[in-house]
């Protein structure tokens, strides 16, 4: 019989947790740029974790079958290490927990987070598999900084060009995460955006659409940038030639790695840059 720490750890295992605590810490760095109060800051961070969680969970158990199928590690409901019913729990107290707790940041907030959820999980529920599975990404990722900012007095939108940089960013990360398990999904018979492009048509939409992300960023906000942020664009450029350049030897995952620094650097940009009103 499993131990309750046991199945803690892999209840947690199966919420993909690095994206999930990511996403919440971008969006605390983001409330606090606008001045909210710590506890505000909390409130608003922990409900977009609960909802990151749950599409997790979700994720993980529509694709059980097919994880166990491909055999892939570190899925505890594809090894039968975590019972489905117990995800299926997580998943129903998660989800309206996380709609709940974005009332204290106001109405049209939790609207623009239950929007960007039930995207989110259309995504885990078949979109993954259809020519437009980017879209979620794109449209979840880019109503991040209005979550924020609609819980600011007045409900301000945020600027466009920080909507779109969001959006970039996000797809540009479902393009990254899709690379190292294209594959795997081929053969289980997923098929998503990236999966009818291919690796290489892949990795060039990430390169272009972190790129975009971080000029959006450096140049979006009024007023000259600063050295430093007007620096970010051309490593980042720097970066993604010379990881698609040895991403030309067989099995290289530069491209992939070099996607990922120029994300690193979007996502700093976006913290800097903050969520100002629009």
């Amino acid at each position: 019989m499993r131990t309750a720490a046991a199945m803690l750890a892999a209840l947690l295992q199966a919420s993909h947790p690095v994206p999930g605590f990511a996403v919440a810490l971008v969006t605390a760095g983001l409330a606090a740029s606008t001045g909210r109060p710590l506890a505000g800051v909390v409130a608003i961070a922990a409900a977009v974790l609960l909802g990151q969680l749950s599409v997790g969970w979700l994720n993980d158990l529509v694709d059980a079958p097919r994880d166990a199928q491909a055999g892939r590690p570190g899925k505890p409901l594809a090894s039968g290490d975590l019972h489905p019913a117990v995800v299926s729990a997580a998943v129903a107290v998660s989800a309206p927990a996380a709609v709940l707790l974005t009332l204290a940041s106001g109405v049209p907030a939790t609207l623009a987070h239950l929007a960007a959820l039930v995207s989110a999980w259309a995504y885990d529920l078949g979109v993954k598999s259809t020519p437009f599975s980017v879209l979620p990404f794109a449209f979840s990722f880019g109503l991040l900084p209005a979550i924020v900012s609609l819980g600011e007095p007045g409900a301000p939108w945020p600027p466009l060009w920080l909507t779109a940089a969001a959006a970039a960013l996000g797809s540009g990360a479902h393009f990254v995460n899709v690379l190292p398990d294209l594959a795997d999904d081929a053969a289980t018979g997923v098929r998503g955006l990236p999966h009818r492009l291919g690796p290489t048509a892949t990795r060039l939409a990430a390169a272009a659409l972190v790129l975009t992300a971080s000029a959006l960023l450096a140049f979006g906000p009024p007023g000259p940038p600063s050295p430093l942020v007007l620096a970010a664009v051309p490593v980042a450029a720097a970066v993604l030639v010379l990881g698609l350049a040895l991403g030309r030897r067989p099995g290289s995952r530069a491209p992939f790695h070099a996607v990922l620094v120029v994300a690193l650097v979007d996502v700093a940009l976006l913290l800097h840059t903050g969520v100002p009103a629009g």
